[in-house]
């Protein structure tokens, strides 16, 4: 339960200011010995803490799981493999698991999405990690678009699109090979880029490394970079910029 849940209560008579004051004094995190449940991130940083699945013991997985569910009423993983979805499964039935983007998650129904992101991916082999940032700012509340397998080889499959794009309030460029996606979206719109390179490619590519160089080096304006098939980094940050876009609209 977050803060302003237990303020509601105490101003709608459902909680005592006893019961409250109980509440708030939890440490800030949950020692589980192999864990340390971070449970007022939310609070510092409007996002609940997100697990990464991969390399974790399964039996404490789940408990991480449960416990950030139990806080927070919906939970998300990233990098988590279908062994682990079904270890999990077996407890929580109602849990949700995309073996494109290895999502696993368990979230809260009819939940508001906001704003605008769209998600380019340069081509079908870097739909997986395009859905990792999607999908990550669609749990964050963020409403997305995606427009998938426009890359420069074909850059008129992206100017098709070129007025969706503009309309977001942030665009996520993906692209393995030369990583070229996010300069070209970097000179046709006025909103941030983020780009993701990925590890798609031949020898050349080193896994990514070409063309997060790529990125870097952009002679394009406006363009932030994040780690090699790091989809979650790119919609994490997509989920910031649109949530600022959102509040100086209703400032405005």
């Amino acid at each position: 339960m977050d803060t302003q849940d237990i303020l509601k209560k105490v101003k709608c008579g459902e909680m005592s200011v006893e019961q409250a004051e109980q509440l708030l004094r939890k440490q800030p995190f949950d020692d589980m010995g192999y864990a340390k449940i971070d449970t007022h991130r939310k609070i510092r940083s409007g996002f609940a803490e997100v697990i990464y699945c991969s390399g974790k013991d399964k039996e404490h997985l789940l408990q991480i799981f449960g416990r950030i569910y139990k806080e927070e009423g919906e939970v998300l993983g990233t990098r988590a493999s279908q062994s682990q979805y079904e270890f999990i499964q077996k407890v929580y039935p109602q849990v949700e698991y995309d073996n494109l983007s290895k999502i696993i998650k368990i979230e809260k129904e009819n939940k508001i999405r906001t704003g605008k992101i769209t998600v380019c991916s340069a081509g079908t082999a870097d739909i997986p990690v395009a859905e990792e940032a999607a999908q990550t700012a669609e749990f964050f509340g963020s409403y997305v678009e995606r427009i998938y397998d426009v890359g420069v080889s074909g850059i008129h499959r992206l100017l098709a699109r070129l007025e969706v794009i503009q309309s977001a309030n942030c665009v996520v460029a993906v692209a393995g090979m030369e990583g070229a996606l996010a300069s070209v979206l970097g000179g046709l719109v006025d909103k941030p880029v983020i780009a993701v390179p990925t590890s798609i490619g031949y020898g050349a590519s080193f896994h990514g490394v070409s063309a997060l160089l790529t990125m870097i080096n952009s002679c394009a304006n406006g363009i932030a970079v994040v780690n090699i098939d790091n989809g979650y980094g790119a919609g994490y940050m997509a989920t910031q910029i649109n949530r600022l876009a959102i509040k100086e609209e209703h400032h405005g």
